[in-house]
């Protein structure tokens, strides 16, 4: 948008973000609609909309997009049990995120990888070592998950009363850390117990504390799909706790629906039942069938339009419909990233992180005088002070 006329309302960035919500959903039309609830949103040229990649990764450090500099793992960094740390993470992260973005838009690259949504952070509880994104999740705690969580919303997000930095999302929503083999099928079935204590509070959190968006889980949990679950997305999610926000299919979760959970019979069933239980956003193509499911009555316009009034709000937010020099970050270019101070602070989280398993014979704490000391590995004597 950046240079264009404000020719509607909803390109006037002095008006109320309801008013400009309510304008542009009511000059799109339903075949342009249903094209802004995939993750790979198509231009709308006669309103001057280029077009949008929602699909995005920054668990440590941003990814897939070229250079970035790279902090350990979340569960690396999660043992460092340091707040300011991973809040100063987060910060960093996004400012290489609006300085790559930057880039990319002056370049008219819009892909996949290089938007302002990231799917960020995982907090799920890892209770199966096998389960293969375990090294993505900050562990097995539920309070560890909810602090540290909350340090990576607020920092990805910014502080900005108008504009949000980037947009971070809490995933997967819920009880989805195994078995791996079955994640596409699997129906998880804690007690009330298990569920109240280990596999929401994190997510309340997350929600309560900002973060823009929810990502749904492959599984099911209690014979629910989580990506079309009345439990999980409607009762939890927006009625007790009241969470504004979009929410997101993992990347094919809607076909699991027909293919492997055997809950609808095909994509138009799957996608209204995703769309009728609130989610927002089809991390895939299932959602084009929306415009056979609105002809068979499965869904309606307004059910639609209530799930795009919420991903257009988190555009208006990040300011993709506005001027970008009207946006905070709009000066930041690819000297930050990667650079000295970045380095500089993943290098003291990777020292953070250190965690001794066991102090085998008594090893600790050396000797202040000890007669020989060999430290070895491949990045001796590269850095100051190690």
């Amino acid at each position: 948008m950046s240079g264009m006329k404000a020719s509607f309302p909803f390109q006037d960035s002095s008006l109320p973000l309801n008013e400009r919500v309510d304008d542009l959903v009511g000059r799109l039309t339903l075949e342009e609609k249903i094209g802004q609830m995939m993750h790979e949103n198509p231009a709308v040229p006669r309103l001057g909309i280029v077009p949008y990649n929602w699909w995005n990764e920054a668990c440590h450090g941003i990814g897939r997009a070229g250079r970035a500099t790279v902090f350990p793992q979340v569960m690396g960094m999660a043992a460092s049990w340091n707040r300011e740390l991973l809040y100063k993470v987060a910060t960093a992260v996004s400012d290489e995120a609006r300085a790559k973005y930057n880039d990319s838009s002056k370049k008219g690259r819009r892909g996949i990888y290089q938007g302002l949504t990231f799917w960020t952070p995982n907090i799920n509880i890892v209770r199966d070592p096998r389960w293969g994104r375990g090294q993505e999740t900050y562990g097995e705690d539920p309070f560890l998950t909810g602090e540290l969580g909350v340090q990576m919303v607020k920092g990805l997000q910014g502080s900005d009363p108008k504009y949000m930095k980037v947009a971070a999302c809490a995933k997967h929503f819920a009880v989805h850390s195994g078995p791996e083999s079955e994640r596409h099928e699997f129906d998880a079935k804690p007690t009330p117990k298990d569920l109240e204590e280990t596999y929401l509070p994190a997510f309340e959190k997350l929600v309560k504390n900002g973060a823009e968006a929810v990502m749904g889980a492959y599984n099911r949990t209690l014979g629910e799909a989580c990506c079309a679950s009345k439990l999980l997305l409607g009762t939890i999610l927006r009625e007790r706790w009241g969470f504004k926000g979009h929410v997101v299919s993992d990347c094919g979760a809607v076909d699991d629906f027909h293919n492997f959970h055997k809950v609808t019979k095909n994509k138009a069933e799957s996608a209204a039942l995703a769309v009728r239980n609130g989610c927002d956003l089809n991390c895939g193509c299932t959602y084009a069938d929306l415009i056979f499911a609105v002809g068979e009555g499965l869904v309606t316009e307004k059910e639609i339009d209530t799930s795009l009034r919420r991903l257009l709000a988190t555009k208006f937010k990040l300011g993709l419909f506005d001027a970008a020099d009207s946006v905070p970050w709009a000066k930041l270019g690819l000297d930050i990233v990667d650079g000295p101070e970045h380095r500089a602070l993943a290098r003291r989280v990777a020292r953070e992180g250190i965690v001794l398993l066991k102090n085998k014979d008594n090893l600790l704490p050396l000797s202040r005088n000890p007669e020989r000391l060999l430290v070895c590995g491949p990045d001796c004597g590269k850095g100051e002070g190690d």
